[in-house]
């Protein structure tokens, strides 16, 4: 079991394969990804480690958070979390993953915070199918019906399907597909919607219902030395609409981005 990577979601745009199907994809960054802290079987009784992405300054940082960077020799971190992992894949304080942690190919689970939607009824919120849009139904249409019993025992069971808050919950999609990966640079496409808005934290893990491929970097994906950024831009600048790029359909060459989208199918 490795390790995982902490991302900010860009947006979303598409890819087109040279034999022009349109594949959606999402944007992730991984921005200075370090190893903050691990934990052992022997001392806490499970092996973990803890990542952190974005260094932040120290005006923002607590003061217990700061004696915690401090006791591990790390840079303050904008945004931490702790990975479950095995013991031969634990790594050292200071390490710096890459987007190089998962391959071409590979599936993976992404959570996150989904898109706060409010107060919603049970019809948006449950998908109920509601009450006949004909006569004899009186301005209840979009209602959920009946809730309780009689008498006994007379009242609404916890966890009943009814209106209520909607969203802004933790969400995990399983079994997506990385289309791309951008080491240099620290972009991740992944096919499809991932959830969370634009500027959201998303968990990525080696998925648990698929197998992993034999060419994963063990113990994880680092970023070593000489690596250097060689463009800082967006990938979403300096690309031209309405423009189709020859991409390999099943092979490991890195395509292009074409035709920016919108975020229509977030999550």
């Amino acid at each position: 079991m490795r390790t995982g990577l902490i991302c900010k979601k860009l947006g979303m745009s598409r890819l087109y394969t040279d034999a022009g199907i349109h594949v959606p994809v999402t944007i992730l960054h991984l921005d200075n990804c370090h190893v903050v802290s691990t934990k052992t079987k022997d001392k806490d009784g499970y092996s973990s480690v803890q990542l952190g992405v974005v260094n932040a300054k120290d005006k923002h940082i607590s003061k217990p958070m700061k004696g915690h960077f401090k006791k591990n020799n790390a840079q303050p971190k904008v945004k931490l979390s702790e990975f479950r992992v095995s013991e031969e894949n634990l790594l050292e304080n200071g390490s710096e993953l890459s987007a190089s942690h998962f391959v071409d190919g590979q599936y993976i689970d992404a959570s996150g915070i989904s898109i706060g939607k409010g107060f919603a009824g049970a019809m948006k919120r449950h998908n109920f199918g509601g009450l006949r849009a004909s006569h004899g139904v009186s301005i209840s249409h979009r209602s959920h019906g009946s809730t309780g019993q009689c008498q006994d025992p007379g009242k609404v069971f916890k966890g009943k399907k009814m209106a209520g808050h909607m969203g802004a919950a933790n969400v995990t999609v399983q079994n997506l597909e990385v289309i791309k990966t951008m080491s240099d640079e620290g972009y991740i496409y992944i096919k499809g919607a991932v959830p969370g808005p634009k500027g959201g934290w998303v968990l990525l893990k080696d998925s648990v219902k698929k197998s992993l491929p034999d060419n994963l970097p063990l113990p994880a994906g680092l970023k070593s030395v000489s690596d250097e950024v060689v463009n800082d831009k967006s990938p979403t600048e300096n690309v031209e609409h309405d423009q189709v790029v020859d991409v390999p359909e099943a092979s490991n060459e890195n395509p292009e981005i074409s035709n920016i989208e919108g975020d229509s199918n977030e999550s």
